[in-house]
């Protein structure tokens, strides 16, 4: 956790509202393996990271509430009893949003000030909508004495994030920001919401997120389009979701569907057993094949899924060129973002020289890299 972010936000709240905040920092996330399994009620393999928002909040005695977002330097005023989602895009809409979901279970909050700010790079797939959502219940859970458990939080926040943001997001980001253990990966069952949490130890090697700092228009239509054609096939092979067929059930319904969504549901197939691998890979300490595994999820995302991009296939293909890599893919929706690499730690400092080089050759832009290590989930700061 950044302590410059922590005693920032909290100078930041005391000359606002001059008084002492109760502060909280709520992790920001990776997807080790697993992408767009988790609505299809599958497996993935997140961990929190020690990155995130940190927030500053406390009770108003002024018949308002108010929110200051302190990176952007904004702030708004909204009544308890009278919410609506702000214009579209909008930070507030994960606040007011948190706010309404809360009230819609009948807890009772009054009013409060929070002010927040975060460290998590904007557009890298990390999730901080996620730990901002979290920040505000959890903060407002200790606040009014709630009595909300986690459980019941983070379906708080991805309900916030469906019905205010207008997301319809699975599970698993508010779920590792909020459960995260440090030095652990959390083996998510998206079906159940239950996780096993597996002690990794990255040895001699590091994980090293590259950003593209590009984000390509169609995400979200994509996002839409690829979930119904989960919907359908699972429709057709008349399970519940494709985390309960296999590849030889495909098969059978080849003739009846298009070539790429084969391919599409396919792909959720092999994603969802490459998790399982992944987790024993990491019981056998078997970082080589854990590296192999996420090489491979890249190639269905690339070919299959087709959620990359030319920047994200870039990065991982110098990936390959490097010895010292042993598994590198993107990470998150897809069409921009970053890509999750596991470098060996005396060999990351030229990797991350020469693919910033090759890079801004090729695109003429900057990427942006950041090491980061695997943090506890949503808590108080003491």
């Amino acid at each position: 956790m950044n302590t410059e972010l922590v005693q920032k936000i909290k100078r930041s709240f005391i000359d606002t509202y001059k008084t002492e905040p109760l502060m909280i920092f709520s992790p920001g996330r990776i997807n080790i393996i697993g992408e767009h399994t988790d609505y299809n009620d599958g497996f993935v393999f997140p961990a929190a990271v020690n990155k995130g928002i940190v927030a500053g909040i406390h009770k108003s005695d002024s018949g308002k509430s108010t929110a200051f977002a302190v990176d952007k330097d904004e702030k708004i005023e909204f009544s308890l009893d009278s919410l609506k989602p702000a214009t579209a895009g909008s930070w507030e809409n994960y606040i007011l949003g948190v706010v309404a979901e809360i009230q819609n279970r009948s807890k009772i909050i009054g009013n409060f000030n929070i002010a927040f700010g975060g460290d998590i790079p904007g557009g890298a797939g990390m999730s901080s909508s996620a730990a901002l959502e979290n920040s505000v219940v959890f903060g407002l859970n200790e606040l009014f004495n709630l009595g909300l458990s986690k459980e019941e939080m983070i379906l708080i926040s991805q309900k916030a994030e469906h019905n205010y943001v207008g997301v319809k997001c699975g599970i698993m980001d508010q779920y590792a920001s909020m459960f995260g253990i440090e030095n652990h990966a959390l083996l998510l069952d998206c079906r159940t919401v239950k996780a096993k949490p597996y002690k990794i130890d990255f040895k001699d090697y590091e994980l090293i997120l590259i950003n593209t700092n590009v984000k390509h228009s169609l995400s979200d239509s994509a996002y839409n389009d690829r979930r119904s054609v989960c919907e359908s096939i699972a429709d057709m092979l008349k399970v519940k979701a494709l985390r309960d067929a296999t590849e030889y059930d495909l098969e059978s319904i080849k003739a009846n569907v298009t070539p790429e969504n084969y391919q599409k549901a396919l792909y959720v197939i092999q994603e969802n057993n490459r998790v399982v691998a992944a987790s024993k890979a990491m019981e056998a300490d078997d970082l080589k094949t854990l590296g192999a595994l996420i090489y491979a999820s890249h190639e269905g995302l690339q070919n299959q899924y087709k959620v990359s991009c030319d920047e994200l296939d870039f990065l991982v293909a110098q990936a390959k060129l490097n010895g010292h890599v042993l598994g590198a893919r993107m990470m998150g929706g897809g069409f921009g973002g970053c890509t999750i690499n596991l470098v060996a730690k005396n060999e990351s400092e030229a990797f991350q020289t020469q693919v910033s080089k090759v890079y801004k050759e090729k695109f003429n832009k900057e990427c942006s890299i950041y090491a980061v290590k695997l943090s506890e989930g949503t808590h108080l700061i003491k």
